[in-house]
């Protein structure tokens, strides 16, 4: 009887430490690596190049005009969250895209990674 109440005890401290390990997973933020592939699912690169303008200005280019702002990651999480009209490139006007995410952690980890261009 000893032996099942153990036997049940450290299976149930394993199942509980999977739980946890899955949980955590599933509640971190992108990494660095998966921030371009999860761009270009998006669509962001349709409008978006890392070092060349396209419809919209190159990650390079709101890098340079961001990263020294206090609020730079800040205005790039707002409009990749609020669809704002952004002036493209011909000086047309459109609404910005939304993106998927409302993970905070996903959102930062874009920011900083379009910053880092």
């Amino acid at each position: 009887m000893k032996l099942n109440t153990i036997t049940s005890k450290l299976l149930g401290m394993a199942a509980a430490a999977v739980a946890l390990s899955v949980s955590t997973h599933a509640f971190a933020a992108m990494s660095d690596s998966d921030v371009e592939p999860y761009l270009k699912k998006q669509g962001c690169f349709k409008c978006h190049a890392v070092d060349k303008t396209k419809k919209g200005p190159s990650y390079k280019k709101i890098a340079a005009d961001l990263k020294a702002k206090p609020d730079g990651e800040a205005k790039i999480i707002k409009n990749i969250t609020t669809g704002p009209k952004v002036k493209l490139e011909d000086g047309t006007e459109e609404e910005h895209k939304i993106i998927e995410t409302k993970d905070q952690g996903d959102l930062k980890a874009i920011a900083k990674w379009v910053l880092s261009h």
